[in-house]
């Protein structure tokens, strides 16, 4: 397998294809040749396996990437608890910390923040489960305004994959730079260490980290071996490092959604080399290759997912990532927007640009969200009901200048403290607005006039 080379002045390269096997030196030489841990390792560096599986895993799962850098990962002072109140108040999974309830629940914009960083932008909006336990998910915002300085910050509950809505995220790990803008997407895997840096100022989005598994391509079936997320348009970065002696950086861990910190005396972006399949990745939503009807009927959602977690029962998710991109509706005598539905799934969306074609009553806009629960009915508004029940169905272009996505979740998921009532953006008369004004259409035939 020929190895990427690497000009060590420009580092934002990148690696393309989905869950392959990758291998990347910023210095020649620095992999091993036919042996992942030599008794010495080239350059006097030293080897370090990260594992995103168990060993044992089954070939086709296994996650693992070898690393040679130059001082150890483990090499830090103890972890502290930091600001541990108030980071777990905002981030806590914790049944009896969440409200679990049916209503649907719809929010206004989110706002910027200006006054903090990555790591202390961090709010959980929902989430179910255990990170303890590795199961279930946590739903977050991000808003931020400041760079990291010397600091790492690392999830060791789950893989986040994260979703921008305003602004740029340079993003420094271990393995590489990925520079992130939106309608573009990121996963860093659990474990990796990063940083992040705003060269265009103030950035906002939305996170949905797994507790469980890892984030894969969904399976095609009958569609075939094309279409929806093609595995080549996928980017991983390449090896570089910074080479810096004696200098002080600050790493953070989120474990258990509560937040630690540790000293050490060097920079955790010291990776000269890696080859292995774990490793961050990110994926620009206008490559997704649309399909849908072109006879009758809206098919399901499902035909929009972009990446998936499957749970331990085949066919449902812990998490799947659905996007409504522009696209053309052909369907012929069908309502073409999502039909009225309760789903066993509870769907969770936002919108990263324009207007979603099935809420045109104003009330669903960028950077805001909305939560239909475990069986919660919802669908379209009356306003988006009635103009697609008389509009004139000749093909039509939906969505230009619009991203709207999904994440979709086989777990019911309970609205933290702070998404219900701190943040102070649900929209307190979503139901009414968008269901009251539903008018009734019935004429029946038994009844006499």
């Amino acid at each position: 397998m020929p190895v990427t080379k690497f000009n060590h002045s420009d580092p934002y390269k990148y690696q393309t294809g989905f869950d392959s096997y990758h291998e990347t030196e910023a210095v020649e030489g620095a992999l091993p040749v036919g042996q992942n841990s030599p008794q010495k390792a080239p350059y006097g560096l030293y080897t370090e396996k990260l594992s995103g599986t168990a060993f044992t895993a089954p070939r086709h799962e296994n996650k693992q990437t070898w690393v040679y850098r130059i001082i150890p990962a483990a090499a830090h002072e103890n972890f502290a608890a930091e600001d541990a109140e108030s980071y777990h108040t905002r981030m806590t999974t914790e049944t009896h910390k969440l409200h679990h309830i049916p209503n649907q629940l719809r929010w206004n914009p989110f706002d910027l923040d200006e006054k903090v960083d990555w790591v202390h932008g961090l709010h959980l909006i929902a989430g179910s489960g255990d990170p303890t336990q590795k199961q279930g998910l946590g739903i977050l915002m991000y808003a931020a305004g400041k760079d990291m300085g010397k600091e790492a910050f690392y999830s060791a509950d789950g893989d986040f994959l994260i979703v921008p809505q305003h602004g740029v995220l340079d993003i420094q790990t271990e393995l590489g730079r990925i520079i992130l803008r939106p309608n573009e997407i990121c996963v860093i895997p659990r474990g990796i260490r990063y940083r992040v840096t705003l060269p265009d100022g103030p950035v906002r989005g939305y996170i949905c980290e797994i507790y469980q598994g890892h984030y894969q391509l969904p399976e095609l079936g009958p569609i075939g071996s094309n279409c929806l997320a093609n595995a080549r348009d996928f980017q991983a970065p390449v090896a570089a490092f910074d080479d810096e002696e004696e200098s002080e950086y600050k790493l953070y861990s989120k474990f258990n959604n509560s937040l630690f910190a540790a000293r050490q005396n060097h920079t955790p972006f010291d990776v000269v080399a890696w080859h292995g399949n774990y490793y961050p990745f990110k994926y620009d939503l206008g490559r997704f290759n649309v399909i849908g009807s072109i006879s009758f009927d809206h098919p399901d959602p499902s035909i929009f997912t972009v990446l998936t977690a499957p749970s331990d029962h085949v066919g449902t998710a812990v998490a799947d990532f659905v996007i409504f991109p522009p696209r053309w509706l052909v369907a012929e005598g069908t309502f073409r927007p999502p039909w009225y539905h309760r789903n066993t799934m509870s769907e969770f969306m936002g919108l990263i640009s324009g207007d979603y074609d099935a809420k045109v009553g104003g009330g669903f806009k960028p950077a805001g969200a909305s939560l239909h629960n475990a069986m919660s009915a919802h669908g379209p508004d009356s306003g988006a009901f009635e103009g697609a029940s008389n509009a004139e169905l000749k093909p039509q272009k939906v969505g230009d200048g619009s991203m709207a996505f999904m994440f979709e979740s086989a777990h019911m998921v309970g609205v933290s403290e702070w998404g219900l009532k701190t943040c102070q953006k649900v929209q307190p008369e979503y139901n009414e607005h968008s269901w009251k004004p539903l008018k009734r259409h019935f004429v029946n035939p038994n009844k006499k006039a």
